[in-house]
């Protein structure tokens, strides 16, 4: 089979309705290496980068409840800043760049996916079309 290890798959695909930041930005814990007192930071096995994760909203309004909120890990030297809140909104809307998925079966038995992302990024407004006539 060609395809083996990440997915990669575009923002659009992924959060077709957009998505907030709902939690910090924290480093991942890589539970093998860490001991009682002495956190190790995880490292992605393929670029050996630090990992950082943030929860996220999606916004798809056909989700359940206990599916609209997923963990989005990104690979960064330094820790990720996100973008700048918007007035009037409850929650910050950000994008992400250089996607991929990687299937893995969970511990209640079922299908979930890890998200690993390169870049995190602002929103930015829709041009708005002019009406011609």
């Amino acid at each position: 089979m060609a395809l083996q290890g990440p997915i990669p798959v575009t923002y659009e695909m992924l959060f077709p309705h957009g998505c907030y930041i709902v939690g910090e930005v924290e480093p991942v814990k890589d539970f093998d290496a860490s001991t009682n007192g002495r956190f190790v930071q995880a490292r992605d096995k393929h670029t050996s980068e630090p990992v950082w994760q943030v929860a996220v909203m999606d916004a798809d309004p056909t989700l359940k409840p206990a599916q609209k909120t997923v963990a989005v890990k990104i690979l960064a030297q330094a820790q990720p800043i996100p973008p700048a809140a918007m007035p009037g909104l409850p929650f910050t809307p950000v994008r992400f760049d250089h996607i991929t998925v990687t299937p893995y079966v969970n511990a209640n038995g079922r299908l979930a996916y890890s998200i690993r992302v390169r870049e995190m990024t602002a929103v930015r407004p829709k041009p708005v079309r002019e009406n011609t006539v």
